[in-house]
This record gives structure tokens, C-alpha cells and sequence, in this order.
């Protein structure tokens, strides 16, 4: 039978993946074990919510899907991941925003390097994750809006982002890429960094460029990344004129929104999200 391109065993061989990662929709990823007992679990009650097939170049990557389990013209959250995948944190992330009547999608972006959720720790994901092109991203990302528009219940006219770590770098960029999005929200985001062929801007590089405006959260204690450059990314915006701005928690660390991790700080974790919600409001994404 012939291949199509919504096929996961399709042209350029995209891993079968949307098997595996079903099986994953109650587990973390091995590198971020033990897990802490502040983990919040949001149940599917009244959601729609489950992993579904995105149709990309070369075929197909899963993606996790929560929205109402009625209702049209949803505002959609594309939801981009830490560089552990989309384990439950991201999935229950997802959850959140469906509980307040959004489609929320959080896309595997990692599917043609490799799949990190079952590799033991940090050094041996930073490789894999070094390895995915910025366009490759981008595009993934594009793909990802236009599944989740009015076929799927979603809006696309309303749409707003927010990422994790990784996905908080990659925020900001798709920001400085796709004109019809409505706002994003990043949380602790790399700011600058070395360029490479596969990841050749950072945030800072592309403050001109950036279309929609975008909240920056980040910790004061984050050891991974420079409060300095925070400052310089303020600064830039600002020097701009923008409508982007940052927010400083200064006793908090990396990782202040992942309840699942010793790094989770609930008061910084609370606000952020209190200011995520505000965020989309005002600019258009609900």
C-alpha cells in the first residue's frame, strides 16, 4: 500500500513514534527522576486530550492535544517543550490551558534526532538536542497552527505561545518568525549563546525582528543563565520600543515552573502563570 504523507511509517522514515509516546501520557522522562511530590496533576475531565499525528515535511510527529471537549474557534497555545520532550509536565501544561478553554498542543520537535525522553541524563540529551535546526523547528511549529485551525476546533487568528527552558528560547525565535502570532510567553529561555549551523540566532540577535510581543520569566539564581544577559535583552527591548518585557524573580532558579523537580519555586511558579494568562488576554489570545 502506498505511503501518504499523514503515514508515521512514511517517506524519510519519521520514527513510529505516536505508539511509543502514548504510552507515555502518565510518565516523565528518565533523566528528570525522582520526581517531586509538589507535582501537580491536572485529570482530562471535561477535555479532550490525548497524543495526535501532525503532518510534517517527510511525514508525521506526535504531538500531545488537550482542549475542551466541546466548543469552536478555540484560542490556540502552541506549547514547546524542555529538552526532556513532552513528558507530563509538558502534558499537563497542556491540560492547564484546556481547563480555561483553550487548544493547547505541545509538538515532540525532537522526532528526526532522537528521543530523549529515555536517555539517563542532562549530557547525554545536550547532544541530541544540539542537533535540531532552528528551521526545522520553525516549521515544525508553522505545521503544528495549521492542524490545530477550524477543522480541529482551534483559531489560528487567536494564536499565542509559551516554552520551557529550551522551548523558552525557541519562543522568543518564533516570535521573530510567524506575523500572525498574537503573543508569547517564555520561561527562562537562553538568550545568547554560540551560533551554529543548525541554531545560528539567539533571542538577542533578532529583538528587531520580533513581530508579536512577548513576557520573558526568569530567576535571579538561574545558574545556566547570566543575569547579565538578561539585562542585555531587557535593555535591547527596550532601546526598541517594543511591547515584549521580561519579569525577574530574583530568589528563584532555572526551573521555577517545573513542579516536578527540586527546582520548582510555587510562589514564582503562581505569579508566572498568573501573568501568562494576563498576557494572552491583552494581546488577543483568547
Amino acid at each position: 500500500m502506498a505511503k501518504t504523507p499523514s503515514d508515521p511509517a512514511g517517506p524519510q522514515g519519521i520514527r513510529r513514534r505516536e505508539l511509543l509516546l502514548g504510552t507515555l501520557a502518565a510518565g516523565f522522562a528518565v533523566a528528570v527522576r525522582p520526581i517531586s511530590a509538589a507535582t501537580i496533576t491536572t485529570d482530562e475531565d471535561g477535555l479532550t486530550a490525548g497524543f495526535v499525528s501532525i503532518p510534517v515535511e517527510g511525514g508525521t510527529i506526535p504531538a500531545y492535544r488537550a482542549r475542551p471537549a466541546t466548543g469552536t474557534n478555540l484560542p490556540v497555545v502552541l506549547v514547546v517543550q524542555e529538552i526532556f520532550g513532552v513528558h507530563a509536565h509538558i502534558q499537563d501544561v497542556c491540560r492547564r490551558l484546556a481547563r480555561l478553554g483553550y487548544l493547547a498542543i505541545a509538538p515532540s520537535l525532537f522526532e528526526r534526532q532522537g528521543d530523549v525522553t529515555k536517555l539517563p541524563d542532562i549530557a547525554s540529551i545536550l547532544p541530541v538536542v544540539a542537533k535540531v535546526p532552528d528551521a526545522q523547528v520553525m516549521s515544525d511549529l508553522d505545521a503544528t497552527v495549521a492542524w490545530a485551525g477550524r477543522a480541529r476546533g482551534g483559531d489560528s487568528g487567536k494564536l499565542g505561545i509559551t516554552g520551557f527552558c529550551w522551548g523558552g528560547r525557541i519562543t522568543w525565535l518564533y516570535a521573530a518568525h510567524n506575523p500572525s502570532l498574537k503573543a508569547g510567553v517564555a520561561w527562562y529561555g537562553r538568550l545568547v549563546g554560540v551560533s551554529s549551523p543548525e541554531q545560528p540566532s539567539s533571542p538577542l540577535d533578532l529583538v528587531a525582528r520580533i513581530k508579536a510581543p512577548v513576557l520573558g520569566l526568569y530567576g535571579g539564581l538561574d545558574d545556566g543563565i547570566p543575569l547579565e544577559t538578561v539585562e542585555q535583552m531587557q535593555a535591547a527591548l527596550m532601546a526598541g520600543g517594543g511591547r515584549s518585557e521580561i519579569v525577574i524573580y530574583p530568589e528563584a532558579p532555572h526551573g521555577f515552573h517545573a513542579d516536578y523537580r527540586p527546582t520548582y519555586r510555587p510562589e514564582a511558579a503562581a505569579d508566572g502563570w498568573s501573568r501568562l494568562l494576563a498576557w494572552f488576554k491583552a494581546n488577543g489570545v483568547a
